[in-house]
């Protein structure tokens, strides 16, 4: 299946990324994988497949649990750190949505906040499954929607700045989406085929520093460091007030920033 508007959006924009990932959001993201890896039941000996291994949290947390750990991501740059985490494992190049691997080759697959960054979930899990084998299980994350007030922190800057999505980042076709809300995430898991569907919401407070916060925006990591680079340097001086003036509300008494995230972690066995 050929790659959607979205899907090279994302290529684009997280080309070259993964050292302002690593030095920003990367904590962030990682804070889901134990319960992932849970989640998937991965085991000492167990073949697990890391899809958008990013850094290489989970592939390296799921080799520290003695498992056989291929770990798969799209950006070269992500590849080469995810090698560094995670030694033992086989981290290769790939991009969704088709895999390089047999069939029920795997016996967990996990996928930690990939689905936010394809442009057709639904067929992205159905791959995910065909490699998973019978039996086998498959855990996902995804941002909820809304996002917590502290997922919203530089969109809430971007908005007091007049700044719109700009029309080269396109959003998730429609037909493509999903609700992505406990009910929603599930209901996709058994479009996709997946069986005994679950989901749980997992909620906290990451502790960062402002400065840490917005250097990923302003090294225009993911979709909202796209938006604030690709505007003019007053803009992007206007945006800094704003996020600024913001982040008195997420400080504690030493200045560091607790900022309120929400994820929704699913399920569900081949």
């Amino acid at each position: 299946m050929a790659q959607t508007a979205f899907d090279k959006s994302e290529r684009r924009t997280w080309a070259g990324q993964a050292d302002a990932y690593a030095a920003s959001f990367a904590k962030l993201c990682a804070y889901p994988v134990p319960a992932l890896l849970r989640a998937a039941e991965v085991r000492e000996g167990a073949r697990v497949l890391d899809v958008g291994t990013g850094t290489g949290t989970a592939a390296a947390a799921a080799c520290e649990r003695g498992a056989k750990v291929t770990a798969v991501d799209a950006e070269p740059g992500m590849v080469a750190r995810a090698a560094q985490a995670a030694p033992e494992a086989d981290v290769r190049l790939a991009a969704l949505p088709r895999l390089p691997f047999a069939d029920d080759a795997f016996d967990a697959v996990v996928g930690n906040f990939v689905l936010n960054h394809v442009g057709r979930p639904r067929e992205t899990l159905k791959e995910l499954r065909r490699v998973t084998r019978p039996g086998g299980r498959i855990a996902v994350t995804i941002w909820q929607v809304p996002p917590a007030a502290g997922q919203a922190l530089l969109g809430r800057a971007v908005q007091r700045a007049g700044v719109a999505r700009p029309a080269h980042l396109p959003a998730l076709a429609p037909e493509d989406d999903f609700p992505r809300t406990e009910q929603g995430f599930v209901a996709l898991l058994g479009e996709a085929g997946l069986l005994n569907g679950v989901c749980d919401p997992l909620v906290w407070g990451h502790r960062t520093t402002r400065e840490e916060w917005w250097s990923g925006a302003a090294a225009g990591v993911a979709t909202i460091g796209q938006i604030v680079t690709s505007q003019p340097p007053g803009v992007i001086a206007e945006i800094k007030e704003h996020f600024d003036s913001l982040c008195a509300e997420f400080a504690d008494p030493d200045g560091v920033l607790v900022l309120p995230h929400a994820a929704l972690i699913a399920h569900g066995q081949v």
